[in-house]
């Protein structure tokens, strides 16, 4: 489901080019508890300064360091951030500071900081850290001032560092800060907490027991919410959602009814900082014993606890945080007097600048309206993200449907006819290469599409299955536990039904098919595995998959550091092969010694991997060593990441929400009409917002010979992903530089576009 960026603006765009660095200082530091990808962070950071020609600074140990000075603050270089992409935590470190909270502490931090002629900071932190940031940059002039007066520093240096420019990324695992989709770290957070699920889920199902999962999240409930809908757990505890008086009784006939079902277990999700409706603390030991006491249910408690900030970054927080590193020091360069202490946010795809102190008052106001017991309105300052989550948990959370009554509690007292509007078969399959995340997608389907009053049918192995007649009614149980299952259970094949339309046709009427939901399309995946830490001077050269799209190798390569992506969309030829190969051997000659080469599948029919393989290992003779890897169809198989299962469950719910809102549209005298191209729509992503777009108009955008779109958004990644392998490049920044503010009017609803 690749985004467009809409029309080329050729006569508007600017480049950073025209950004200069020269005679600036800039200084990163990361503040507050870690999270993974903060070092993903502070490597595109400092390499976007040095690019630039401005001078970069480490600070260790956050505003501790920064106040206590000395060997704390060091100058970096390009090869310091090397191979710290792939590592955890933060490898400048992290630390709370009593002393930068008063004033004395931010004097000797201002001190510290004119004597290296650093006016320019980046903090990568949570809200309490970036607040500090903002409260520093508004009494920097008074502190200048005061320094002069005690001697510390003279006129000139006074003048020269007049002004203080900072930038802020978020890095928390709570997602946490409003503004922003997502903060780095809270990716690789669901990881850890899916990775211990999908391992609970089957010792579980082995003694039919019950587990209750604590995960963080004292203020904030996005792990517990996102975590909850990626593995279909039967409840979850949330501070923005505090259960109704007589939960109790409600969970405990919930999970009775599972069992009966033959359900063999049953997962309970408490975020830490879950509350009931009187402000009372639900703790995961009370529930525990809650549901052994009523149900007699064996049940054991697991609280992850600081797993879930350790491991490898996922790749999604690895492209979040180098977006963001690059992102912050151009807002920095860009930063003039009367600009405010800004922050780096993910809306949809795009990377957009917000004023700092509007988002913490934003983030301020969501405990205030949860204090109060405003939680609607907490759950609406959290933020469009955060809302759809928990809108498509209420829906797959709503068990009791109307297809599933018995026979004749169907009908209403409006009639039949009322019914026949309202109710309808809508049909569900897969088609093309299986992807993570299908199954998921099926699933939430299935349930919201009961759930909305419809008869659900399965059509296995795609369109094959579909004319030979393969379709069969699916129910609510029968979908369940596939969240976490990979490649598609319901059976795909690349078959197209040009030739079978007549026999689709009829198996439509047989079953009286009112609408289809179609899963898959161009062959797309939006899992890579990426594994290429070598030993000493070693460059690897990977093949992924893509067919002509080279999104996969593009995105994988800026995950992992790669040195350079061929992908089919930009065509090169012997001289930039040669040129790659100098490259790579002088940044072998330095203390960098691993090198990483990825080339999409169909980049170029003449250079092959074996090629390309080839020519690296007689060229790099004496410097360093080749080795290759074709990853192949590893990259379609495995357990769906985290943002696959959500992001499957989401975009299903508004397909079949959408759906039904086309069927009642279209029904008129018994009979569904679907003259109009609305009534057969593409649902994905373009720029901040998923859209239902109809089909036809998709063939003026779609290169059918290669099977991808005429333009695509992520290809304003790639210069990027050259300027951090050192690449001199050019990087249209026409999309950035516009400040924006946080109260935003939300994309509004259209005949054929619905923002989700």
């Amino acid at each position: 489901m690749a985004g467009t960026t809409g029309p080329k603006r050729q006569d508007t765009r600017k480049f950073f080019e025209n950004l200069s660095g020269a005679g600036k200082s800039i200084a990163v530091l990361t503040s507050g508890g870690d999270a993974q990808g903060m070092n993903g962070a502070v490597r595109a950071a400092v390499r976007m300064g040095i690019y630039v020609g401005a001078k970069v600074y480490f600070i260790h140990e956050g505003y501790q360091g920064m106040v206590d000075g000395g060997d704390y603050i060091k100058e970096a270089t390009w090869e310091s951030v090397s191979s710290v992409l792939q590592v955890g935590g933060t490898v400048i470190g992290s630390a709370r500071c009593k002393e930068f909270r008063t004033h004395e502490g931010r004097l000797k931090a201002a001190h510290n900081l004119v004597h290296r002629r650093i006016t320019y900071l980046c903090v990568i932190g949570g809200d309490g850290s970036l607040t500090g940031a903002n409260l520093f940059r508004e009494e920097w002039s008074d502190l200048l001032n005061e320094l002069l007066e005690q001697g510390l520093i003279d006129e000139e240096a006074a003048r020269s560092n007049s002004e203080l420019h900072i930038v802020g990324m978020v890095g928390s695992i709570d997602n946490d800060f409003c503004g922003t989709d997502m903060t780095i770290g809270t990716d690789s957070a669901l990881h850890r907490i899916i990775e211990v699920v999908d391992a609970i889920m089957t010792t579980a199902q082995s003694h039919q027991r019950t587990f209750v999962l604590e995960v963080m999240g004292r203020h904030c409930g996005y792990l517990a919410l996102v975590s909850a809908l990626a593995c279909g757990a039967d409840w979850v505890f949330i501070p923005e959602m505090p259960p109704e008086d007589g939960w109790e009784d409600n969970m405990c006939l919930k999970l009775s009814e599972n069992r009966a079902d033959k359900k063999r277990l049953n997962i309970i999700i408490v975020a830490e900082g879950a509350i009931d409706s009187h402000n009372k603390a639900i703790t995961p030991d009370y529930i525990k014993d809650l549901v052994v006491s009523r149900l007699g249910f064996d049940t054991r408690v697991t609280i992850l606890g600081h797993v879930q900030r350790g491991g490898t970054p996922s790749a999604f927080d690895r492209i979040l945080a180098s977006r963001m590193g690059v992102e912050a020091v151009l807002a920095l360069l860009e930063a003039s007097t009367n600009t405010p202490a800004c922050v780096v946010s993910l809306v949809g795809n795009q990377a957009v600048r917000l004023p700092l102190m509007e988002c913490v008052q934003m983030t301020q106001e969501v405990q205030k309206a949860m204090d109060e017991k405003k939680f609607d309105e907490a759950v609406r300052l959290r933020g469009r993200s955060f809302e759809n989550n928990l809108s498509t948990y209420r829906l797959l959370a709503s068990q009791t449907a109307r297809s599933e009554l018995p026979n004749g509690e169907e009908e209403n007292e409006a009639g039949d006819e009322e019914q026949s509007h309202s109710s309808f078969n809508v049909a569900v399959m897969n088609v093309g290469a299986p992807a993570a995340g299908m199954n998921a997608a099926v699933r939430s389907a299935v349930r919201v599409g009961i759930t909305e009053g419809h008869k659900m049918f399965a059509v296995s192995d795609g369109f094959e299955g579909f004319y030979k007649g393969q379709v069969k009614e699916i129910k609510w149980g029968d979908v369940g536990g596939w969240t976490g299952q990979g490649g598609s259970l319901l059976g795909t094949k690349r078959t197209l039904p040009a030739k079978h339309l007549d026999e689709i046709a009829e198996q439509m009427r047989i079953h009286n098919i009112n609408a289809l939901l179609v899963i898959g399309g161009f062959e797309t995946c939006d899992r890579i595995k990426q594994s290429a830490s070598g030993t000493k001077r070693r460059v690897f050269i990977i093949e992924t998959m893509g067919g002509y799209c080279g999104y996969l190798a593009t995105v994988g390569g800026l995950a992992a550091g790669a040195d350079t992506v061929y992908i089919y969309e930009e065509p090169f030829d012997i001289r930039d092969l040669q040129a790659n190969v100098e490259h790579l051997t002088q940044k072998m000659k330095t203390s960098i010694q691993r090198g990483l080469v990825l080339r999409n599948e169909n980049c170029n029919e003449n250079f092959t991997t074996d090629f390309i393989y080839q020519l690296y290992s007689e060229e790099g003779r004496g410097v360093f060593d080749c080795r290759k890897n074709i990853l192949g169809h590893m990259q379609q198989g495995g357990a769906p990441s985290p943002f696959d299962r959500n992001f499957g469950t989401k975009v299903a719910a508004k397909a079949i929400q959408w759906i039904t809102r086309t069927l009642k549209e279209s029904y008129k005298e018994g009979r569904v009409f679907t003259n109009s191209e609305d009534t057969a729509c593409l649902l994905g992503m373009r720029r901040r917002a998923m859209l239902f777009q109809p089909v036809v108009q998709l063939r003026e955008e779609t290169d059918f010979v290669h099977r991808i779109p005429k333009e695509q958004w992520w290809l304003k990644l790639r210069p990027l992903m050259k300027i951090l392998a050192k690449y001199k490049t050019s990087y249209d920044v026409s999309d950035a530089g516009q400040l924006e503010h946080v109260t935003r009017v939300r994309p509004k609803e259209s005949d054929t576009a619905a923002a989700i």
